[in-house]
């Protein structure tokens, strides 16, 4: 039996006679840049998030970047984020010529630790704390960093809060006082992505920052159009950061099925725990800690041999993955931050032991189970 990692394909097949009629009528209308989609596009995020405003954008990568350059984030500056996260939430900050600083990671839900965030800034001298713009939490997989008392360390210290939701859009997290807020709508910029591959995907790249403050979000549409405040008069040096119509319109239809496809993603992660109960020992699956995991990826972490899982797993026709193989902080390009191994070990413990499993929403309960009878033999054979 094959079971690819994703199949997007399935997806496309049911909603085909929509987007094809949202696309023609985009090539109808010539309107292929910006325009009332990608207006429509924002209101509809915006509300879906629970954000006030919402900003498309070319990229997930340059929803990050343009949200550090509205906060003015620049050469010598320092921004706060994880070393374990897909490679763009730590290269914005270095394109800008500020410099990352990494926070280590929770050892169950694989998001920025708190505790150790704060015993980061208090052992820093004041010159240093100074430097720091913002930290950027990441909500990895599909599950929300934990927020409150990030967003409290934030406000003592006096940084900006910029949300990496591109794997998390519609997941949830819960406040102490019982209220619920989605990622993208509890700090100071949620930041999206619309590559393919995640939960809402467009035909090619896109994106999407949120944010609740009207003077932020008249500073991101200035510099997602190269900072041009009038026809040709530049306040700002920005970027072309635009979201194409196309993309707006394809991704107007799909977010009428997310909700459907995210309920099928965490329906299928039950499967795969209720298959498993008491059978597996070296394997374990990821934790659901905070309110709502939209299960963008189904991360387990294998407690010895995951290479050799993988390969078994790929032999038997299983697509898997691993994200994210060499932890940001022992990157080659960021050798002259001068981290060494065993500098932030619980990230590194992760990109040697995490592997992903499929569990996009048209999986059958069948291919579930072929992928659970062959993590139970694998185990079973001692490899």
């Amino acid at each position: 039996m094959k079971v690819p990692l994703l199949d997007l394909k399935q997806q496309y097949s049911r909603i085909k006679d929509e987007i094809m009629a949202e696309i023609e009528a985009v090539c109808d209308s010539q309107i292929f840049i910006l325009g009332p989609r990608v207006e429509e596009l924002e209101k509809r995020v915006a509300e879906y998030c629970g954000a006030r405003y919402a900003v498309g954008v070319s990229s997930g990568t340059d929803a990050l970047l343009i949200a550090l350059m509205a906060e003015g984030v620049g050469h010598g500056d320092m921004v706060i984020t994880t070393p374990y996260s897909f490679f763009s939430t730590a290269g914005v900050i270095a394109r800008l010529g500020a410099v990352p600083l990494f926070v280590d990671i929770d050892d169950e839900t694989y998001n920025i630790d708190p505790v150790k965030l704060k015993e980061r800034l208090d052992s820093l001298g004041k010159e240093q704390r100074d430097r720091i713009k913002a930290v950027i939490p990441v909500h990895l997989f599909g599950q929300c960093a934990d927020m409150e008392p990030m967003l409290n360390i934030a406000r003592r210290y006096g940084i900006k809060v910029i949300e990496d939701a591109a794997q998390a859009i519609g997941a949830e997290y819960e406040f102490g006082n019982g209220d619920v807020k989605r990622a993208g709508s509890m700090g100071d910029y949620g930041c999206f992505s619309f590559y393919p591959t995640k939960n809402l995907g467009a035909f090619g790249e896109g994106g999407m920052v949120t944010c609740n403050d009207e003077d932020l979000y008249k500073r991101l549409k200035i510099f997602r159009n190269h900072g041009d405040v009038s026809r040709y008069s530049h306040r700002y040096v920005g970027g072309n950061f635009r979201l194409d119509a196309i993309q707006a319109s394809v991704l107007l239809v799909k977010l009428k099925y997310l909700d459907e496809w995210t309920q099928a993603r965490v329906k299928n992660a039950g499967i795969y725990r209720e298959l498993t109960k008491k059978y597996l020992t070296k394997i374990h699956f990821p934790l659901e800690k905070e309110k709502r995991h939209i299960y963008n990826q189904f991360i387990i972490k294998v407690r010895d041999g995951r290479d050799g899982l993988k390969q078994f797993l790929s032999e038997k026709g299983i697509g898997c993955e691993i994200y994210y193989p060499v932890p940001l902080h022992l990157q080659e390009c960021f050798k002259n931050l001068k981290y060494g191994i065993g500098d932030l070990p619980v990230s590194e413990n992760a990109a040697l032991n995490t592997l992903a499993l499929p569990v996009y929403p048209e999986l059958t309960r069948e291919q579930l189970g072929y992928v659970v009878d062959s993590l139970k033999l694998f185990e079973s054979s001692g490899k």
